[in-house]
């Protein structure tokens, strides 16, 4: 059984998925249906960049959303399809998109109002978010009890059990990296990122971003797709607002998810869209689980063999 993963931010780069454009009719519509939603050449920004456009999460977000959905289409094409699907933090409107609970011109739309949204949320500067490595969930839980003093921080992705990636106001982050150093902690890594994504500082984003998720068509997805808030799986179109508006401020347990994609009977996770990322956590999460990554058609080629072998 199929499961597709799809990345989120920071999985970006310039010139993602162009190898799609040329080669698939199927992906160089869905860039042709994002330039149109949007009002302007995401697709020249994509595949030219500056890579500092890129980077800014308002565009991030589509960019990222359509590289996924148009790789998803070139999968399609080739008769790859999943019959279950996961995506992490923004990845999850990928997933959706592709079970086709949310229409994809809608989804473009709101994940670019998403990201200006988030970005708004809290001022340049005043946030941040680091990795930390070698330490289990709970640990780095006390680790922000300890830190906060006053501040936000918190858990933001769970990415596997020893990669947890905090969140909140910019002093707090530094002295839980300093906290988790001394309680044993291997690694820890400040993100380059632009907003402290999935913490309590995002929950005015998600008020924003309520009226405009709550005005686009949903239906019931085709295929089940695992939510990050909870690692449920939504079956229902009433089941997709609610969760995606919970998600903003929320921590993304991708480890839980991609677990429920083995429970669920996941056999092949194909990571859909620009980088390795979510292969490389695999391993790291399901003992002896196969990853394949479709990021290009090379990609997509390796994929084909290794399903048709192991059909």
């Amino acid at each position: 059984m199929i499961a597709f993963m799809f990345p989120g931010q920071g999985s970006q780069a310039v010139g993602m998925g162009k190898a799609f454009y040329d080669t698939s009719p199927g992906a160089k519509a869905v860039f042709e249906e994002a330039t149109d939603a949007l009002g302007f050449d995401l697709t020249r920004l994509v595949f030219e960049g500056p890579e500092s456009e890129l980077a800014l999460t308002a565009n991030t977000q589509p960019a990222v959303l359509t590289a996924s959905v148009a790789a998803a289409a070139a999968c399609a094409e080739r008769g790859v399809r999943p019959a279950l699907a996961a995506g992490h933090s923004l990845g999850e409107y990928s997933a959706l998109v592709v079970a086709g609970a949310l229409r994809f011109a809608d989804a473009v739309r709101i994940v670019r109002r998403r990201g200006e949204f988030m970005q708004d949320a809290v001022p340049v500067g005043t946030g941040a978010m680091a990795a930390i490595m070698g330490l289990d969930l709970s640990a780095v839980e006390q680790v922000c009890a300890a830190a906060a003093q006053g501040e936000v921080v918190g858990i933001a992705n769970v990415n596997s059990a020893l990669q947890i990636v905090v969140a909140g106001h910019r002093g707090a982050v530094e002295r839980a990296v300093a906290l988790a150093a001394e309680r044993g902690g291997k690694k820890s890594v400040m993100l380059p990122v632009s907003a402290p994504f999935h913490c309590a500082l995002m929950a005015p984003a998600a008020e924003k971003l309520r009226p405009a998720l709550e005005a686009i068509a949903v239906t019931d997805p085709a295929i089940p797709v695992v939510r990050n808030v909870d690692a449920g799986v939504t079956r229902t179109a009433v089941e997709v607002t609610p969760f995606l508006l919970r998600q903003v401020a929320s921590p993304v347990r991708w480890t839980d998810c991609v677990r429920r994609l083995a429970a669920e009977g996941a056999t092949a996770f194909v990571e859909v869209g620009p980088g390795r990322v979510l292969t490389a956590l695999l391993k790291r999460i399901v003992d002896g689980a196969r990853g394949l990554s479709v990021e290009d058609p090379a990609g997509l080629e390796k994929a084909l063999a290794a399903i048709e072998s192991k059909a």
